[in-house]
């Protein structure tokens, strides 16, 4: 039997795991593009299964409870935005949320509230500070991996670039004025897809640029990539986004 262990050294909400983070972690259990789906927030430091069934899909379970599913997809993200890395810098100093605004500042990607070494501390912020209302905002960070993050080939792991992927895509979605949002919903990673054409190295300098590209009821769509220094890209995904209330957020476990 495969099994997990979500550390708490990667949780979103205080009492269950990021979601990019998690995402990537079955990623790796699959081979090529892959679409991961949370079904309910998965518990901290707990021996979880990891499920393949017969036609490649896998399962994330603990006991009869099922936590997530993941499959082999395409994706494609046509016209990413390159994005130097002093002007992410610039972005994430607009950055909409700090200690004492930020839901989950404890979240390990992108909670103000981690040290740096512990958590990745990617803080997106919109490229421009305004723009007229119809429009999308793209929102950007600058991201170099600690060495904590390699894994066996020296390359930043699999599940760390996931994770990165991961954040700066909810900013934007709960940013997304022309999409009636008003920047102070509470929402929660419902699906995500990446493809990783590489993966950077610990110390490199990186790019991570975000963007919302829709609204259905309650589920935000948004996309996201990862540049190097040369604002070639890395990796790209796509995420779903589900509105939800504080508790929802949360999770039933905290």
């Amino acid at each position: 039997m495969v099994s997990l262990v979500i550390d708490r050294r990667f949780r979103g909400p205080p009492n269950s795991g990021n979601g990019g983070y998690v995402c990537g972690c079955l990623a790796r259990h699959a081979a090529g593009d892959v679409e991961v789906t949370l079904r309910v927030p998965p518990p901290l430091e707990r021996s979880l299964e990891v499920l393949t069934g017969a036609d490649g899909g896998i399962e994330l379970r603990e006991n009869d409870r099922l936590l997530a599913t993941a499959r082999a997809t395409g994706i494609d993200v046509p016209d990413v935005p390159r994005v130097s890395y002093e002007a992410a810098e610039e972005a994430a100093g607009r950055t909409p949320y700090d200690e004492q605004t930020h839901d989950l500042p404890t979240c390990f990607v992108c909670g103000p509230a981690r040290a740096q070494g512990d958590g990745l501390r990617i803080f997106a912020g919109p490229l421009q500070a305004a723009l007229p209302s119809g429009r999308p905002v793209v929102f950007a960070a600058p991201w170099v991996p600690d060495g904590s993050l390699y894994g066996a080939d020296g390359y930043v792991a699999t599940e760390f670039v996931w994770a990165a992927l991961d954040c700066p895509t909810g900013y934007c979605s709960v940013g997304a004025r022309h999409l009636g949002l008003k920047g102070d919903e509470t929402a929660l990673l419902g699906r995500m897809a990446a493809r990783i054409d590489r993966r950077p190295r610990p110390g490199d300098r990186c790019v991570v640029v975000a963007w919302p590209t829709g609204r259905e009821g309650r589920k935000l769509f948004a996309e996201s990539a990862l540049l190097d220094a040369q604002q070639e890209v890395l990796a790209v995904a796509r995420t779903t986004w589900l509105l939800v209330d504080r508790q929802g957020q949360l999770g039933a476990m905290a």
